[in-house]
């Protein structure tokens, strides 16, 4: 009697339509399923899904919104992109998030109101780059010199670092904290300075965050590090045999420190674009539930880590991140963002499963020899 089994088998070479069709095909079964799981809760999938189109795209003034929700995303994505490009599997982008708003707001509190636009503006990025990056050194730091696994350590900084931004602000007289008037019975942040506000490019209907188009500069100074420096070569190496790259003469233990470091830096860049363009204000509750460091997880993912492709996806995610504000209600499921981003992360990594592994089908004859027919 023959007996019949699945089993996965390493593609020998890979289709150049294959990389594109995989985010693709991957968004397209998350959409599937999230109407499946909307039809069982009485919802019209079609209706949902129209109505997020409409209010995070099509209706006035909510393609400005998208950009809004879609500028912590980019930056959160680059951050993780960077990172799992050699291995280096960093969860510490809400913590570095969350650093980078505290140096950045920090030094725009201390140039104060005298100081010109331009130099809050650009201090606020160098301050938050330093504190993401300083906070993605530690996990980087462990893992190069003791093997210490990156998932574990990253991820616990988020956690103290969420407390150190809650002490600043509701346990103690901190430098960030307003202490006069109602801010001395209610605690909250010091307001920034008007002149360190960052700047919005208004192109009519559409308004465009200053840190988005940072964002943007920064995702394509990132794709030319990666594919057109030594550095770059460097980090594809490591991050594909770091045996080999030791061999080459190559030193895997700084290429990963540096590149914890980065991708540290891009996310405190996004805690600080956080602060300057939108919130104007260290914000310890609304930084811990936004969950940007999280969903850039699935923006690097859905992207294959392409940091071009960063930025697509985050507008994307983004656009349904708006949606789900502007159509919250009794009418609107209101975990259905939640649902769709990790329904869209689920089948990105099935997806990738898939495009890397074929299906084979072996077949177990009486004699005992393995028949392998590709499915």
């Amino acid at each position: 009697m023959s007996r019949f089994g699945l089993r996965l088998e390493p593609r020998s070479n890979l289709p150049k339509w294959l990389p594109w069709a995989v985010p693709v095909g991957s968004f397209l079964a998350a959409l599937l399923v999230g109407a499946i799981v909307l039809f069982a809760t009485g919802q019209n999938a079609l209706s949902v899904y129209g109505r997020i189109l409409d209010r995070a795209f099509l209706s006035e003034g909510a393609f400005t919104g998208t950009l809004i929700s879609a500028t912590p995303l980019l930056f959160t994505g680059l951050c993780a992109a960077v990172a799992f490009r050699i291995g280096f599997f960093n969860i510490g982008g809400e913590g570095q998030f969350v650093m980078g708003a505290i140096f950045g707001s920090g030094i725009a509190l201390k140039l104060g109101a005298d100081a010109p636009g331009i130099l809050s503006v650009a201090a606020m990025v160098i301050f938050g780059a330093v504190g993401g990056g300083l906070w993605g050194l530690i996990p980087g730091i462990l893992k190069a010199r003791f093997k210490t696994n990156e998932i574990i350590t990253s991820l616990m900084l988020n956690y103290v670092a969420a407390v150190i931004a809650t002490y600043l602000i509701f346990d103690s007289n901190s430098f960030w904290r307003e202490l006069t008037g109602s801010g001395a019975v209610f605690p909250k942040g010091k307001i920034l300075p008007v002149g360190s506000w960052w700047p919005n490019l208004d192109f009519g209907s559409i308004i465009v965050p200053f840190g988005f188009v940072l964002g943007m500069v920064i995702a394509g100074w990132l794709y030319v590090l990666q594919r057109k420096t030594r550095f770059g070569f460097e980090m594809r190496v490591v991050g594909g045999a770091p045996t080999t790259a030791r061999y080459a003469g190559m030193k895997p233990t700084r290429i990963v420190v540096a590149v914890a470091a980065l991708s540290g830096a891009l996310a405190g860049i996004g805690g600080a674009a956080d602060i300057g363009n939108f919130r104007h204000v260290l914000d310890p509750k609304g930084l811990q539930q936004s969950g940007f460091g999280y969903a850039g997880i699935v923006v690097a993912a859905l992207a294959r880590l392409n940091p071009v492709a960063v930025v697509f996806v985050a507008v994307l995610l983004g656009g349904i991140t708006n949606a789900g504000y502007a159509l919250r209600g009794p009418d609107f499921p209101a975990g259905l963002v939640g649902v769709l981003q990790g329904l869209i992360l689920f089948c990105t990594l099935g997806g990738e499963v898939l495009a890397r592994y074929r299906i084979t089908r072996s077949v177990r004859t009486p004699a005992g020899v393995n028949i392998l027919e590709a499915s």
